[in-house]
This record gives structure tokens, sequence and C-alpha cells, in this order.
């Protein structure tokens, strides 16, 4: 369609020059000079060659046409056919197994950690663990603290000070923590921390001589009175007993004794 109309326009525009031709060799005899007619030959064809130029460069005549149009663009991969749920379960199992070798790592990590923690337990026990026969004196027997530095250089003097003040409960107190502490760090008297009063005087009439176990006696039964049987002591007995504490229980008459 678009060939016809270039064909026709060319048509159109031809026959000029012959017209042209025509009028030039009528006009010539009438005293118009012949040698013009090729000039006016040149014009027309050079106007019916910017005519053809005209024509092809419109875009309605051309004979080949650019048209870019919207289409919908088909998606690549194909349904499978499976149910969405299906492929959802699918999906949750893959999650499963990429999520379950963290897991695996993370478990390796922690049991690795407390196997290292329970060596180390078993080492550090074997360690510290005493020779067969060592005793251990412990530090507390019951809720009392029986550590030599927690205690005063000169128990008896200091519970008959506290005695003297009107503290009484306290003198007992301390006259019996010192006790503890001089039958298990100066008599190596085995005594554990969950030992009893009548525990320390069984295990007393068997690591000490007769003096000593009557000066212990004579105390855990005044403890046991005023504490327990809500009894008040005597200052007298109370003065004898912290008099007698030094030469009884410390260490530099237990080893003049042992000597």
């Amino acid at each position: 369609m678009i060939g016809g109309r270039v064909v026709v326009c060319v048509l159109l525009l031809t026959p000029a020059a012959p017209a042209a031709a025509g009028a030039a060799q009528d006009v010539a005899p009438r005293g118009v000079a012949a040698p013009d007619a090729a000039p006016d030959a040149a014009s027309d064809a050079a106007a019916i060659a910017r005519a053809l130029a005209r024509v092809k460069a419109d875009p309605n005549l051309a004979t080949s046409r650019t048209i870019k149009t919207l289409k919908w663009k088909t998606s690549a991969t194909r349904s499978s056919g499976t149910p969405a749920w299906l492929q959802w379960v699918v999906g949750l199992f893959r999650w499963f197994d990429q999520g379950a070798r963290l897991l695996v790592w993370c478990a390796a990590v922690v049991l690795a950690g407390m196997l290292g923690a329970y060596i180390y337990r078993v080492v550090r026990a074997r360690v510290a663990r005493p020779a067969a026969g060592e005793f251990v004196a412990p530090t507390h027997v019951q809720d009392l603290d029986i550590r030599p530095e927690s205690l005063p250089d000169d128990i008896g003097a200091a519970a008959r000070g506290l005695w003297d003040r009107g503290d009484h409960r306290a003198a007992l107190a301390l006259l019996y923590r010192g006790l503890l502490s001089r039958l298990a760090h100066a008599h190596r008297v085995p005594i554990r921390d969950s030992s009893t009063e009548g525990d320390c005087l069984a295990l007393a009439s068997t690591h000490l001589d007769h003096a000593r176990q009557e000066y212990v006696s004579r105390l855990v039964r005044l403890w046991q009175q005023t504490v327990y049987g809500y009894e008040s002591a005597e200052t007298t007995v109370v003065y004898g007993l912290c008099d007698g504490f030094a030469p009884a229980l410390d260490a530099a008459a237990a080893a003049e004794a042992r000597a």
C-alpha cells in the first residue's frame, strides 16, 4: 500500500519535465534563446529528486515501520502441578535440614565444654584429696566458725571479759568454739562439720588424756545446759573454765604433754 503511494507520487511529478521541455520548444521559436532549455531541465530534475527525498523521509510513506507494543511476559518456570501445601511442607523440611547442621555443631560445643569442666573437677578433686589417713580440719562445725584466725589468741581471757560485761551467751559460745577449734587443729581430733556435742565427747575420749577429757566434758555439759536447757551458769564455774582453757587445750600445752 505504501509502495503504491510512492509510485503514484513519482508518476505525478515525472511528466513535469517533458511538459517543461515541450513548452520550452514552443516558446523558443518565438524569440527565446534555445540554450536556456538545458538549465530548466536540470532544475526540474533537481526538484523531482527533492520531492522523492521528501517522500522517502515521510514516515507515513516508508516501506517498513517499527511499532512497539506491550506484551505479557511469560514465566520461565512452569508450574509443576504440586499443591501449595505440599510445597510448603517440602520447604519446611529443607529448612530443618539446613538448621540441623547448626544445631549439631552447637550441641557438640556444649558437650565438649561440659566434658572439659568434668575433667577439670575430677583432676582438681584428685589433686586436692588428702592422703589416706590424713585428717583435714573443717572450717565450720554446724554453724560455728572454728578457724583459728577467727578466734582471739587468748580465748579464756576474752571469754571472761565478755562474761564480766554481762554477755554470758557470747562468752560461752566463744569457749565452745575455741574448744572445737583446739580439738581439730591442735589435737587432731577428727571432728567433722556435722559433729554434735555428743560426737565431740566421744572423739575426745579416744584422743585425749584423762585430764583433758574431764575439761572437755565440763565445758560441753555447761554449754548444753545454758543453750538448750536455758539454765543459768554460776560465775565461779565459768571463771574456772576460762582460766583452765589455755592449760588444757592450747597447742603449747598439748606439745608439752606429748613430750
